[in-house]
């Protein structure tokens, strides 16, 4: 955590004010790492019929086959109870399964038991979500499907409008450095300098200000995996150096090769930094593998999964040791930022900042698309 000796620093919760639970699936089947075991798992769905429908749906208290819900905002699902259902896939979308681990998952309310509506209404390619774990905040473009904390989106609206941000706070901000603080700058010097306890020192200094938020913009790039793939320092990438068996099975990480074995299969250049990096005590790449190899009960949708190892993995188990490699850097670099000429709780309460507005707290009211209620109803916001 970054240099820090006062102790009356804002909390994440009220500089970002509008949070939402995390979505809660109820089942696992309706999310994997590739979209084309979704497609079939769907398909193995419909063509069941009857009890057997529903015993492959697995049903919870909240959601059965013969649940009406309305559709998920923003998607294309059906509408009608899932026991009647029919028709190809809802095209899957990519979603936050766990801490830097990007999943599918097919977009139908029918599946989820707490989809959490607000967030999808929001989702769009300007849209940050950033999502309190035990180790900080993670950021990510995607819908976090993460088992953690409270989910706060950095706009209200769609298309980058209404920032979640404690109003006057960007204009107090501006004042004390003497520059436009835009919305993403805030949210880039949260990311640097949020605490474990999720309080997030501030800064009235104009230099320090600049490297915390230099910072952030190059976690958050990483985090959203925007534009062009990252490089290693000396422009070093990982390659596949022995070909990858068709399912391996085992993880083992060589330190002094700088090397990672899948079975037979071998990866390198992997720096320690990339294996070491943890996230709830849990090594990443470790998680990440194990969600991929991992045995599902037979039977069940899940056990509809690829016959082999897909090479898009490899390609995505590559970019994130190097993700991964690069966070650990940033991680480093934050740690030795000092904060000075510290702008705290009490100077924003005096400021008027503090406290939050209950409005501010609550979703904003977004109509700008139609929304389809259960049995193909029109749904009132």
């Amino acid at each position: 955590m970054p240099g820090v000796t006062h102790d009356d620093a804002p909390r994440s919760a009220d500089l970002m004010p509008w949070s939402v639970a995390p979505p809660r699936l109820g089942r696992g089947w309706p999310v994997a790492p590739d979209p084309a075991a979704l497609r079939n798992r769907w398909a193995a769905l419909l063509k069941a019929e009857g009890p057997d429908r529903e015993a492959l749906f697995e049903p919870t208290r909240a959601r059965t086959a013969h649940s009406a819900v309305a559709q998920l905002p923003g998607q294309p699902g059906g509408t009608e109870k899932l026991v009647r259902a029919s028709g190809p896939c809802p095209e899957p979308v990519r979603v936050l399964y766990a801490p830097f681990d990007e999943q599918w998952l097919i977009p139908d309310h029918r599946l989820i038991d707490a989809a959490r509506p607000e967030l999808w209404r929001v989702a769009d390619e300007r849209q940050v979500f950033v999502v309190e774990t035990a180790d900080g905040l993670l950021a990510t473009s995607r819908i976090p499907l993460l088992r953690t904390g409270r989910v706060r989106p950095l706009y209200r609206r769609p298309g980058g409008r209404e920032p979640n941000l404690a109003p006057g706070l960007r204009e107090h901000l501006s004042a004390r450095l003497g520059r436009d603080v835009p919305a993403e700058d805030v949210l880039a010097w949260i990311l640097t300098a949020v605490r474990p306890d999720l309080t997030v020192p501030l800064t009235g200094d104009p230099e320090v200000w600049a490297r915390g938020v230099e910072l952030g913009r190059r976690a958050l790039w990483l985090l959203r995996r925007d534009g062009e793939r990252p490089k290693l320092p000396g422009g070093r990438r990982p390659y596949v150096r022995a070909p990858l068996p068709r399912r391996p099975l085992t993880l083992h990480y060589d330190r002094e090769e700088e090397a990672l074995h899948l079975d037979g299969g071998r990866v390198s250049p992997v720096p320690p930094e990339a294996w070491d990096f943890e996230t709830g005590g849990v090594r990443v790449l470790e998680q990440w593998f194990a969600a991929r190899v991992a045995e599902p009960e037979p039977g069940t949708l899940a056990a509809i999964r690829p016959a082999a190892w897909p090479q898009t993995w490899t390609s995505e188990l590559l970019e994130l040791i190097t993700v991964l490699a690069l966070l650990a850097e940033v991680r480093d670099q934050r740690a030795a930022l000092d904060v000075t000429e510290p702008v705290t709780t009490d100077d924003l309460r005096r400021a008027g900042v503090l406290p939050v507005p209950d409005r501010a707290r609550r979703p904003a009211t977004v109509l700008d698309v139609r929304e389809e209620g259960p049995e193909g109803q029109l749904a009132l916001l």
